[in-house]
């Protein structure tokens, strides 16, 4: 898929890049590959563990959409930082520049939010760091990427072991797991009727993720939706004192307790191999014993050369 006369800025809501040069590296490849590279990201400008102030970062992300030659504005990390500019970000000038935005992890609250206020669709998908900096780049995860935003429609295909079977549709909504719960009760927080739910974590214990979940079903969240759909949850270290109690008993007591279907093998979270999906975005979720296919619809794209 052809990058060329393919405006893209990066904007840091959250942490600031670990490593300038390896990031100097992914801008110049961008930019060998035809893409021209706005870079709002000032290193200099890193305050505690922020790559800028809080008004700072704001300032990034709204020169990022005010910009009339940038296309795509891609996250330069996740971490944290996104909740503390929460109420100053203008969704509705977010959504009425036509930018396509890319991230995911910490931007979970940036998808929810424009969601929640004008119905624009967003991406959860790659960020700089560390997707484009990657010394070896992955030819999976970019061309998710490329392929998504370039429609007009994009499928994803999972693999799992004892998936239930379904073939459901709805708008696809979710992403990392304690971001959708720490916007619960607030102005941010959107669960798009009868959607699908997609989700993620990292670092965080089975028994965690299982509170997680029990908090967004006793919330009310999953009233409505069609299936929730689970990418990685990696990073943990279970100990004696679990007692038998891992991820997949986790799983088996979700499967029981939740009102609707739950399937893993979404390649998804913070792993190399990851696909893009379109918040949002329509999608229609076959599943069976030989894995599931998800197809995405109905969301914005650039044109095709």
């Amino acid at each position: 898929m052809s990058t060329k006369n393919i405006g893209i800025a990066i904007a840091a809501p959250g942490g600031y890049a670990p490593d300038d040069a390896a990031l100097e590296m992914g801008i110049a490849r961008l930019r060998a590959q035809g893409v021209t590279v706005h870079n709002y990201y000032d290193a200099s400008r890193k305050h505690l563990r922020f790559a800028d102030t809080d008004a700072g970062r704001l300032a990034q992300l709204n020169a990022a959409a005010a910009d009339p030659d940038v296309q795509i504005v891609v996250a330069l990390r996740g971490q944290y930082g996104i909740s503390r500019i929460l109420p100053q970000i203008d969704f509705q000038a977010m959504a009425d520049s036509g930018k396509l935005f890319v991230g995911y992890s910490d931007f979970t609250a940036f998808h929810m939010g424009l969601w929640k206020h004008t119905g624009r669709v967003s991406f959860a998908g790659p960020m700089m760091c560390d997707d484009f900096i990657r010394a070896e780049p992955v030819e999976y995860t970019l061309k998710q990427f490329w392929d998504c935003i370039h429609g007009p429609s994009h499928r994803v295909r999972g693999t799992a072991p004892h998936n239930p079977q379904v073939d459901v549709r709805g708008r696809l909504w979710g992403g990392n797991l304690a971001m959708l719960v720490h916007l619960l009760g607030t102005p941010w927080f959107a669960p798009i009727e009868g959607g699908i739910v997609f989700l993620e974590d990292v670092n965080e214990h089975p028994y965690r993720v299982e509170r997680m979940v029990l908090q967004l079903l006793y919330a009310g969240a999953f009233e409505g939706q069609q299936a929730l759909v689970l990418g990685d949850f990696s990073g943990y270290k279970l100990n004696p004192a679990d007692n038998g109690y891992d991820f997949d008993t986790m799983l088996a007591f979700l499967r029981e307790r939740l009102p609707i279907p739950v399937l893993t093998g979404l390649p998804f979270g913070h792993i190399k191999e990851r696909c893009t999906l379109p918040y949002g975005g329509m999608g229609h979720l076959v599943s069976n014993a030989e894995g599931f296919d998800l197809t995405i619809v109905d969301y914005p794209t650039l044109p095709r050369d």
